[in-house]
């Protein structure tokens, strides 16, 4: 049977605009009866949703969003794995330790770029315990430096010589499945087309994915061409994935054109999480 769910958003745990609670309350609003929040890199939020969830009689799904090192934009999102002490809840944390780390490297590089940023204001904006780059963009705006989000990335924040020159921890991408796996939970891949892999390399990266335990393939998200759809579909149809998806929401401020997705899933091969 499908259901209204959005099953990759974010939340103040990471880059989100929204606290955990407040995006149950939006999602409730939206008409959803399943709302998965996958923050980036860790696991921080998603008990205070799920108790939000519980109060307002919405179904919310512990997720993550992890960043694997194999590609630019190589992103695991895992779904219903437990709480406590696992791989999982231990490579979040040396994902956290190396966004700490790598905060004073974006504020020198933003320094020599001529942009000066206090990282007390970035961290306040922040809230949470993972500052990542959008809280600088939001920054740079505020500063005037930039006059979006966007502008902030194209012009800092995503460039070549940032990549090479502000790196943080990374996990290789069959490290995060078996981390997820190991905790209980299903793995998908999220917005395959940020990779920019041509079809075949990506058919490949699908392929070895699906042998360390990939369950899903996110074929629905809001900047998907015709075309890309229509490809995810056929991996999902050539390896047996399921279908996932998402608007990938981080809230108006962070993500100005995104909103909320309500889309018709079959979520019955996630079981009770």
């Amino acid at each position: 049977m499908n259901v209204r769910c959005d099953l990759h958003t974010h939340t103040t745990a990471s880059d989100g605009q929204y606290t955990p609670t407040e995006l149950v309350g939006l999602a409730k609003k939206r008409g959803l009866s399943v709302l998965a929040v996958t923050d980036h890199d860790t696991i921080a939020g998603v008990g205070e949703a799920q108790r939000a969830g519980n109060a307002l009689g919405l179904r919310v799904i512990r997720g993550v969003e992890l960043s694997a090192k194999d590609h630019p934009n190589c992103h695991i999102l895992g779904y219903g794995f437990r709480d406590g002490d696992t791989e999982l809840a231990r490579l979040c944390e040396k994902f956290r330790a190396g966004r700490d780390e790598r905060k004073h490297k974006i504020v020198d590089f933003l320094r020599e770029k001529g942009a000066e940023v206090d990282l007390a204001e970035v961290e306040k904006l922040a809230g949470g315990e993972v500052i990542a780059r959008p809280h600088f963009a939001q920054i740079l705006v505020r500063r005037g430096y930039v006059s979006t989000n966007r502008e902030a990335f194209d012009r800092y924040l995503d460039t070549e010589e940032f990549r090479q020159r502000v790196k943080r921890f990374k996990a290789d991408a069959k490290t995060c499945v078996e981390a997820i796996k190991e905790a209980g939970g299903k793995v998908s891949l999220a917005h395959p087309y940020q990779m920019g892999l041509p079809d075949g390399e990506l058919d490949r990266l699908v392929g070895r994915l699906k042998d360390w335990g990939l369950d899903a393939i996110e074929c629905d998200y809001p900047k998907y061409s015709q075309s890309q759809r229509a490809f995810y579909l056929h991996l999902a149809e050539r390896y047996g994935l399921h279908r996932t998806g998402g608007s990938d929401f981080h809230g108006e401020r962070v993500k100005p054109d995104v909103e909320l997705a309500a889309l018709e899933l079959e979520l019955d091969w996630l079981g009770g999480c």
